[in-house]
């Protein structure tokens, strides 16, 4: 399986990393041409404002906005969450931008996840909070009451950084979905 990792900015080489580790192609994306013959696409954590100037600089936005909107399977941490929702119109949720403060407010924090035994480590850097979620959106985790893991089909999203976890659950997880 071909996972392209949206390369321009944040945690892409933790990301890349994971899904080589589980035995996917991890290819790091950063110009159109790379986002064909891809099974699926990371949206990795870093600073929303600065990926999408880069994605607009390397004429990436709208070829990756027609793929996703054509189904392409994707998962977006933390800034790759509001890159889905207010971006590229793909997750329908209401994402507020270091909604858990700033750097000084990261933490971390065991999260019962759907589908997996025990608890995984939450990593939530400056991390978005998501207000709310559409009617087709299902949520896997949460923190405090807020969704902090969702997906509506093909499309998964974390508040938090499962890349800086040290835990491959949540990637093996994805990749399992796209799979099947």
């Amino acid at each position: 399986m071909k996972v392209g990792v949206l390369a321009l900015q944040g945690a892409f080489r933790e990301h890349a990393e994971a899904f080589d580790a589980l035995g996917a192609q991890a290819t790091r994306v950063r110009y159109p041409e790379q986002l064909e013959s891809l099974d699926a696409i990371v949206l990795p954590g870093g600073e929303s404002t600065t990926i999408t100037k880069l994605l607009v600089a390397n004429d990436l936005l709208e070829p990756l906005r027609a793929c996703l909107h054509a189904g392409l399977p994707a998962f977006g941490t933390c800034a790759g969450l509001i890159l889905l929702a207010n971006q590229f119109g793909v997750l329908d949720a209401k994402v507020t931008r270091n909604g858990y403060g700033t750097q000084r407010d990261s933490f971390e924090t065991p999260l019962a996840i759907a589908g997996l035994d025990g608890p995984f480590t939450g990593v939530f850097i400056r991390a978005p909070v998501v207000e709310s979620v559409g009617p087709a959106v299902e949520v896997l985790a949460a923190h405090q009451d807020q969704p902090v893991l969702v997906r509506a089909g093909g499309v998964w999203a974390s508040t938090f950084h499962p890349e800086l976890a040290h835990d491959l659950r949540v990637h093996a997880s994805f990749l399992k979905e796209v799979a099947a």
